[in-house]
């Protein structure tokens, strides 16, 4: 479910805290489903359990999930975007595939959008 590039220059607690946000938000961790231990998450991804820690007490003080200690962390409810917010992100995702399209390029695309407020403003 998670995955580590060591390429990339993004920390790896990081890389943890924007997949797991973006797998809470899209509602594939649904509220109030358990996350692995932090033992065992870090054995599963071969990384120190600091690091799983440091991902959690990140998504903890973002809100999107509870630790508490001798307890599993659980996603927080009513952390999902809207469905058709979902639906949209999953068919750029599959018009950026089939194009051939990068991440980076198709984020690219989504926040010159994004910069302009509409869909109908005027660019330049």
């Amino acid at each position: 479910m998670i995955t580590i590039d060591e390429s990339s220059p993004v920390p790896v607690f990081d890389q943890i805290c924007h997949q797991l946000d973006g797998l809470i938000r899209t509602g594939l961790l649904p509220a109030e489903h358990k996350l692995p231990s932090v033992r065992q998450l870090a054995a599963d991804l071969q990384i120190a359990p600091g690091t799983v820690l440091r991902a959690y007490a990140e998504l903890d003080t973002k809100g999107l999930i509870e630790t508490r200690r001798g307890r599993a962390a659980r996603v927080k409810p009513h952390q999902q975007v809207p469905a058709d917010v979902v639906a949209a992100a999953r068919a750029l995702a599959d018009a950026a595939h089939a194009n051939r399209i990068d991440l980076t390029s198709a984020l690219g695309a989504v926040r010159a959008l994004w910069d302009k407020g509409s869909s109908s403003a005027t660019l330049f």
